[in-house]
């Protein structure tokens, strides 16, 4: 089994891309962040015809989800159970074949002390009370979006320039290991321990073409998938296409 996350930046505006890269790839599923678009603007035909079901959580110009899958999936949660009508749409939790998959899009938190970190914050506090309610560490589940955090130094292309800024701050990591230790392995760690792995690049100051990067898109996986982990890469080819997302694709392979 094939999985992968993609932070799309726009479906509509990066559909090209994302059906060249379906094509190619074949995965059994993908997780998409930042649709950006109501559900029904969403191209579920264009996806129907290559194979997949899709289903989607979206926003109008902001966030949204999608999970794309070869079988018909049961949804078993679209947001938090307590959100409130208008509330972003950042989560998309379904069922495939037994497999529970939550595909998150956290908050960026713009700057460290912003309102918007604070909401970051208790948004990830509330992504680890939502697994603990709804999932079972004893079972497959995967946890897999955009994090917008980088967990390790390792995943930064210079840790003293983002020591303590948005997406490496130490309250970040604390909040996001929190979560880790209800019950998940890094997927992309148990194949690749080097660092110089990134998973994004700013548009600006030609960061991809300088390597400039930080690995905040992520695969997690419960205690009984680790065994049947068989590989995890990034796919930053797709970064080199015109009018890239300016995220790669995360894929995990599996027994």
């Amino acid at each position: 089994m094939k999985l992968a996350t993609w932070n799309v930046n726009s479906i509509l505006a990066r559909l090209p891309h994302v059906q060249q890269w379906l094509q190619a790839n074949q995965p059994d599923i993908l997780c998409m962040q930042e649709t950006k678009c109501l559900d029904e603007k969403f191209p579920y035909d264009v996806f129907t015809e290559l194979g997949y079901c899709s289903t989607v959580l979206g926003q109008r110009t902001y966030n949204g989800v999608a999970v794309l899958t070869r079988e018909e999936c049961a949804t078993v949660q679209k947001g938090y159970q307590d959100d409130e009508e208008g509330a972003q749409a950042r989560l998309l939790s379904v069922n495939v074949k037994g497999m529970q998959v939550v595909n998150v899009y956290i908050p960026n938190g713009q700057a460290v002390g912003s309102d918007k970190y604070q909401f970051k914050l208790k948004w990830m506090e509330r992504l680890r009370s939502f697994l603990a309610a709804t999932c079972d560490p004893a079972t497959p589940v995967v946890l897999c979006g955009d994090f917008n955090v980088a967990p390790e130094d390792r995943d930064v292309h210079d840790p003293r320039l983002w020591q303590d800024r948005i997406m490496c701050s130490a309250q970040e990591r604390d909040t996001l290991n929190r979560i880790k230790e209800w019950g998940f392995t890094d997927a992309f760690r148990l194949h690749n321990q080097q660092g110089g792995l990134y998973s994004w690049w700013d548009y600006r100051a030609g960061a991809f073409r300088r390597g400039m990067g930080l690995r905040i898109d992520h695969v997690w996986i419960s205690r009984p998938l680790v065994p049947l982990s068989r590989a995890a890469r990034i796919d930053s080819e797709t970064r080199t296409w015109e009018k890239p997302s300016d995220h790669a694709p995360v894929i995990a392979e599996f027994e």
